[in-house]
């Protein structure tokens, strides 16, 4: 397969995935070609995405690491045959490649869970809230620039027809005014009437709850088919990180046991966030 000139997350994931796969077997990279009958380089090439593989071959790669974890296999299969390109497709060149790898991880998902302590999840965003957010933004964005991103927002928020949403939202973000008492009295209306889709959830931290210390990185915990192909993206003062590392995802699960533990229930939260709107 010839080499890629734009490597996704998705296909560096995969991967990465293979790589695991060889390092758990105790192979080296240049064990695992002779073993394979392939040039090392082929090999590392795969192993970062900037090669495709087929369905035979990552079957043929599972063999030789002797893993029998049939469900990750075909999972892995399933990632190395892809070939519909994606909506957001559309926007490469138009958007940061963030912006893209986050979409195709959210159209994938078996399932989405998030914590946010100081904005509405994007997901859950009006279209007023976002292009308030943009035009906040530092360095300024021009108005073609958030004309643009606000649409590629808008659009991934389609996910939330396919996919089960839990989100966990500190008392902040609901009061924090991105634009007027308006423009987020609204926003808040539009949280409720998402929570009335049976596969959205959305709980409340509030201010006076007993004992949380918080939490400082708003993220996303992206289920995959199977656990070892969750993925994290977390919220970082220099841009979104994507976590994969076994031990990563162990934390990240942790907090998002810890918040559901202190959040308020689904009932009471709805009723905490109608209380919000009265005070506007």
């Amino acid at each position: 397969m010839p080499a890629r000139s734009v490597i996704t997350a998705r296909q560096e994931r995969l991967g990465v995935e293979l790589r695991k796969l060889r390092e758990r077997a105790g192979l080296s990279g240049r064990e695992a070609a002779r073993a394979l009958g392939i040039a090392e380089t082929k090999l590392s090439s795969t192993e970062v995405g900037r090669v495709g593989v087929s369905a035979e071959r990552v079957r043929h790669l599972a063999g030789e690491y002797a893993c029998d974890d049939a469900e990750l296999v075909e999972a892995l299969v399933s990632m190395a045959t892809e070939r519909e390109r994606g909506w957001w497709e559309e926007f490469r060149e138009l958007v940061p490649t963030g912006y893209l790898d986050l979409a195709e991880l959210e159209h994938h998902a078996a399932a989405l869970r998030t914590y946010q302590s100081m904005h509405i999840p994007a997901l859950l965003q009006t279209e007023e809230q976002i292009k308030a957010i943009f035009t906040a933004t530092v360095p300024k964005l021009s108005a073609e620039e958030i004309d643009v991103r606000t649409r590629f927002r808008l659009r991934r928020q389609d996910v939330l027809g396919g996919v089960g949403y839990r989100a966990v939202i500190h008392e902040a973000a609901l009061r924090v005014r991105a634009a007027d008492a308006k423009v987020a009295r609204h926003q808040l209306l539009h949280v409720l009437e998402q929570t009335e889709r049976p596969q959205v959830t959305v709980r409340v931290v509030p201010f006076d709850v007993d004992n949380y210390a918080g939490v400082d990185t708003p993220f996303v915990y992206a289920n995959g088919p199977v656990p070892q192909l969750d993925t994290v993206l977390a919220d970082t003062p220099h841009g979104g990180a994507f976590l994969d590392a076994e031990a990563q995802l162990s934390r990240y699960r942790e907090v998002l046991r810890k918040v559901e533990g202190v959040a308020l229930g689904v009932v009471e939260s709805r009723n905490f966030i109608h209380r919000l709107v009265q005070q506007m």
